[in-house]
């Protein structure tokens, strides 16, 4: 498999394999096979404050968590509704944590169901922790709230709660918890939430060929482990297999094929430092851990990412755009198969980039920090 360190100053890629050692022992200039493409960000409707999450209804609304408490429903271009009934009671907004995101179920016309995730400080212990939920929108409110897992115990650390929901082609709906500050002990114990990815059905019953399931004080729930913070997730449409990016400490963030049992090496291994400057980690490659397929260095702190699916945008199609918040852009990776070749900056020092999704007309969606929602729109060159 071909790896990548990406610097940000240029584009390069480094394809450690062919070097078959773990450094950086070669960089190659590539020219982007995109590179004709020009996009610009323009803006769909401001005021969503942090907005964490997208989706979109089937008639076109899109709809956008904010992260202290609020559902904004849009409709051209104009914020409608201003959705706050039906919010869980229990929501703990503090540090990292606040009312995340939001996913609708593959057959929402049918059945009306819409997931979140969000901070919770229900159940054990001081503090919050990540929590599944389901539930219906009906006049401009959130009823027939169901949870679906809640992870424990409490912490009142406020940092890496995850918390990025995808569905895959079979209707299992995979999320993510980070280690929540605790990189010591939760993200090697299969026995403990946070610093895992977990897969559900639907209705949050755990699926019977899940990898972990009866194995004694396993949460029958996770899928992988070894995760420190992973804020972005899609689903593959070539592979159909989720992929998710995860925040490294200083430099190391990731991205990674997320296949069932497998141990992701957080924090035995990592390609990152303490913030500090000192090391921690006890290699960058370890018998039994999986490699990311590109990592980044300095870190970019990675959030949504999506598949590019739609014809919009000529030339990108299977391609993975990830947001950046650090660096206030958004990094077009060009996959094929599963290797990223390179990284092209797209629309840089519009702000701090949270969500991005691709909408039913086919443009990519993302939201701002403080500021609102963009889409991607090819410029003339």
């Amino acid at each position: 498999m071909k790896k990548i360190a990406t610097n940000m100053g240029f584009l390069l890629a480094v394809f450690m394999i062919a070097i078959g050692c773990n450094g950086q022992a070669g960089e190659e200039s590539m020219e982007s096979p995109a590179a004709d493409l020009s996009v610009e960000a323009e803006k769909v409707v401001s005021g969503t404050g942090i907005g964490w999450g997208i989706a979109f209804l089937p008639d076109g609304d899109m709809l956008v968590t904010e992260k202290s408490g609020t559902l904004y429903r849009i409709s051209d271009g104009e914020i409608v509704a201003e959705i706050t009934d039906g919010i869980p009671s229990d929501l703990d907004v503090n540090g990292q944590g606040g009312f995340l995101d939001i996913e609708l179920h593959p057959n929402y016309e049918e059945n009306g169901w819409i997931y979140f995730s969000y901070s919770s400080s229900a159940g054990s212990g001081e503090g919050s922790n990540t929590a599944i939920i389901r539930a219906k929108l009906e006049n401009d409110a959130l009823v027939n709230v169901e949870e679906l897992y809640k992870a424990e115990p409490n912490s009142t650390r406020g940092q890496h709660y995850g918390s990025r929901i995808v569905f895959d082609n079979d209707g299992y709906m995979f999320f993510s918890i980070g280690d929540r500050g605790n990189r010591d002990v939760l993200p090697q114990d299969i026995t403990m939430d946070g610093g895992k990815i977990y897969r559900l059905n639907d209705d949050g019953s755990i699926p019977s060929d899940n990898p972990f399931v009866g194995e004694d004080g396993a949460k029958e729930a996770v899928y992988s482990y070894g995760h420190r913070n992973p804020q972005g997730m899609a689903l593959n449409p070539e592979s159909g297999i989720v992929w998710a990016n995860e925040h490294g400490p200083q430099g190391g963030d990731e991205v990674n094929i997320i296949e069932p049992g497998n141990n992701y090496g957080w924090p035995v291994i990592s390609y990152g430092i303490n913030y500090n400057g000192t090391e921690f980690a006890e290699d960058t490659a370890r018998a039994g851990m999986e490699q990311p397929i590109l990592y980044w260095d300095p870190s970019i702190a990675p959030a949504g990412m999506t598949f590019v699916t739609s014809d919009k945008y000529p030339g990108w199609e299977g391609d993975l755009l990830v947001a950046s918040l650090k660096f206030s852009y958004i990094a077009h990776l060009d996959v094929e198969g599963n290797e990223i070749l390179e990284e092209t900056k797209l629309v840089e020092g519009v702000g701090r980039i949270r969500a991005i999704e691709e909408g039913p007309d086919g443009y990519i969606y993302f939201t701002v920090e403080g500021d609102g929602v963009y889409r991607l729109v090819p410029s003339e060159n």
